[in-house]
């Protein structure tokens, strides 16, 4: 059994509804939840940014060990996921769009 934490993050607060979700549905499991909300809101932020940010979020979150990855960002889901993937292939990377 994989007992590595899960890495959650979201450009603020908001990803926090899916963290509940996911330790509700997943007991046994534990989390590290990053919220960004230095640079919070991503929406107005340009691509480049947006993919920036989210490359940090990943690497400090996988500074933590994680087995997964889960960007409850939608702005990061929708401009930065096939990237943050491919640097992070070794562990599921999902997105959410909400």
């Amino acid at each position: 059994m994989d007992n590595r934490p899960i890495g959650i993050f979201d450009s603020g607060v908001g990803g926090l509804s899916a963290a509940a979700e996911l330790m509700r549905q997943a007991p046994n499991e534990s989390f590290v939840y990053f919220g960004d909300t230095l640079r919070a809101p991503y929406g107005d932020r340009s691509p480049a940014e947006i993919r920036a940010f989210s490359g940090r979020n990943a690497r400090f979150l996988r500074s933590h060990d994680i087995k997964a990855l889960i960007v409850a960002c939608n702005t990061s889901t929708a401009n930065a996921l096939a990237e943050l993937a491919a640097a992070n292939a070794d562990i599921p990377v999902v997105g959410t769009v909400l």
